[in-house]
């Protein structure tokens, strides 16, 4: 029984320290993962009457009256949640008309967060290997034109949102800012943090992500319980046995080590959170408003965490496969995306951190404009969302994708693959490198975070301008 409490408690954090950028104050990045692939056309929906007029036909709703349809939803239900200001098109559709969005209905707090200037949206975004066109994408021919391997694979698109290699990485672009950020920290092992389980994103070189439930610290049993057996004798000699490092055995002694720290650190989350139990914000109920609160609980505690100067956090919520049952599992998911993550930015306004702490959505993919019936199928590009007091808000960033499943007029085209999946017009790599910035990676230390980020910078000959910096952060 010991020794299957060992190895979770282990997987702890980084023996070495690491070059780091000067971080002489406090900085959070917070990942919000949607697992399964966000429909980007049921969280950010057309809301000019030409756009939304295509969007209802596209997806089976009520034609001139705008009302609900298929998997539409009427125009009527959007205005709650409207956003505000307009975004101009790129495409010179005739009729299209300068473009304006809303947020699904549930998401009334995500949308007040935009209007008032503390939330942003990165439209069509996605993995790339470099800035690439219809045209391009459709010769196969893929040393000239790459692109990302193992396209509308959950697994794998997981793993290059989160590192920009496919399934098998063991580095993240969220652990490699975390290897800058350890010698500038007072405890290098709370660097990364995940309240959902393994996840590569927060894998460095050196630094390695400290895993925690939504109840705290994830504790190894026999050695921290009052007592083993009914007796805390026995206790006390488990204790001492896997912490101590006399053994002639180099092997025994390691693992003792790296026990006796996992046991130390513990002990330092467990205090740490018993000092920071109530929050003043009320975060609604289930596991993904657990895991946030974990997040806030450990920013307000952090001092006694070693005055950790930078962190990089993951949390996550399943349920976005929705090839059927959009509507009703869709609205679920809005509710719970837009309800956490509004309740997690009042508690950094109510702690005084909210432009120290940016919180941002990624999923595996977006979803097909098309309908299937119910549901939509895997898409590429997608739509995103970053929070905070940081954020350049109110505001839409990078090129709003036409509203269209197979148009043959340039450049309607172009940036749709079919059915309304979209080809990216923002890489992952640009989105990551806006937020690495505004953490403390240098320029200089960019293409260490993300290896592709040189491949984008300029103009691409699409007309398309491919920036380092997104400019969504202050």
């Amino acid at each position: 029984m010991t020794g299957a409490g060992l190895p979770v408690a282990l997987n702890l954090a980084a023996m070495s320290e690491a070059a780091a950028f000067d971080a002489t104050d406090y900085k959070a990045l917070v990942c919000v993962f949607m697992f399964g692939g966000n429909d980007y056309s049921h969280m950010v929906i057309p809301y000019d009457d030409p756009n939304y007029n295509l969007y209802n036909t596209i997806r089976g709703g009520g034609g001139a009256n705008q009302a609900a349809g298929g998997i539409a939803l009427s125009k009527a239900s959007l205005t709650a949640t409207l956003l505000n200001p307009t975004v101009a098109p790129v495409d010179n559709v005739a009729g299209t008309g300068t473009r304006q969005y809303a947020f699904h209905p549930a998401m009334t707090g995500l949308a007040g967060l935009f209007n008032t200037g503390k939330a942003a949206v990165q439209l069509n975004v996605g993995p790339l290997v470099v800035p690439l066109t219809k045209a391009q994408f459709s010769t196969g021919n893929r040393t000239t034109y790459p692109v990302p391997p193992q396209l509308f694979s959950h697994n794998d698109q997981q793993s290059l949102w989160q590192s920009s290699s496919p399934e098998g990485s063991t580095v993240g672009w969220g652990g490699n800012m975390g290897d800058l950020a350890l010698s500038g920290n007072g405890n290098s092992l709370f660097t990364c943090m995940s309240v959902s389980g393994n996840a590569v994103f927060l894998s460095g070189d050196t630094a390695l992500q400290y895993q925690l439930t939504t109840n705290g610290a994830i504790k190894i049993r026999p050695a921290t319980d009052s007592t083993v057996y009914g007796s805390t004798a026995v206790r006390s000699t488990l204790n001492s046995l896997v912490r101590q490092m006399t053994s002639t055995n180099k092997i025994e002694n390691e693992y003792n080590k790296v026990t006796d720290r996992a046991l130390t650190y513990e002990s330092m989350v467990t205090t740490t959170l018993a000092n920071n139990v109530t929050l003043p914000t009320t975060f609604p109920t289930g596991n993904f408003g657990d895991q946030l609160k974990m997040v806030a609980r450990l920013i307000k505690g952090r001092a006694g965490l070693g005055s950790v100067k930078r962190q990089v956090f993951f949390v996550s919520l399943g349920g976005f496969d929705l090839h059927d049952g959009l509507l009703a599992q869709g609205a679920v998911n809005m509710d719970r995306v837009s309800a956490g993550m509004t309740a997690f930015h009042n508690e950094m306004v109510a702690q005084g951190m909210a432009d120290k702490v940016t919180a941002f959505t990624a999923s595996d993919f977006g979803r097909t404009l098309a309908s299937n019936g119910d549901g939509t199928d895997h898409g590429w590009g997608s739509h995103h969302i970053v929070v905070g007091g940081a954020v350049k808000g109110a505001a839409f960033y990078g090129t709003p994708p036409p509203v269209s499943v197979g148009s043959t007029t340039a450049p309607v085209d172009q940036w749709q693959l079919g059915q309304g999946r979209l080809l990216p017009t923002t890489s992952v790599d640009q989105y990551a490198a806006t937020m690495a910035k505004w953490f403390g990676v240098a320029d200089a230390e960019m293409a260490g975070v993300l290896p592709k980020i040189g491949n984008f910078g300029g103009t691409a000959a699409s007309g398309v301008s491919y920036p380092t910096d997104l400019g969504f952060m202050l």
